[in-house]
């Protein structure tokens, strides 16, 4: 589950297991732990306006329309099954969120303008005493 109106079942993912890289000791060479979870957005189950946010937002991210997650954070394949669904999710979610509003643009008031201003003359008073001080 992506969101409450996003659901992506099973069938639209795609797994596949080798063997993650790194020391991991004996089990290192014969347990497949790395896992890739991929989604091809393009012919997933999608609302049409869902599918094309996806594959504007992220596409940097996919290959052939392709949306691929590596996880081999762990000795565990199980583990890492989760952290690749967790990770697939949440990319996903970010890339449907909505955007943010746009900014008011907003000008700082008399007040803030005279505090910065007096701040400013205080630090330069203060580099005045550190300057040596003029012959006479």
């Amino acid at each position: 589950m992506v969101t409450r109106d996003v659901v992506l079942p099973a069938g639209a993912l795609q797994w596949r297991f080798s063997r993650a890289g790194g020391p991991g000791g004996q089990g290192v060479n014969t347990t497949d732990s790395r896992v890739e979870l991929s989604v091809d957005l393009r012919h997933a189950p999608l609302r049409d306006a869902d599918r094309e946010r996806l594959l504007t937002r992220l596409t940097g991210r996919l290959h052939d329309g392709v949306l691929t997650v590596v996880a081999a954070d762990d000795r565990s394949q199980r583990r890492n099954r989760r952290a690749a669904r967790d990770r697939l999710a949440a990319l996903l979610r970010e890339a449907l969120a909505p955007d943010p509003p746009d900014r008011r643009p907003t000008a700082p008031s008399r007040a803030a303008r005279r505090r910065r201003l007096e701040s400013k003359r205080r630090q330069g008073a203060v580099k005045a005493l550190r300057r040596r001080p003029t012959g006479e």
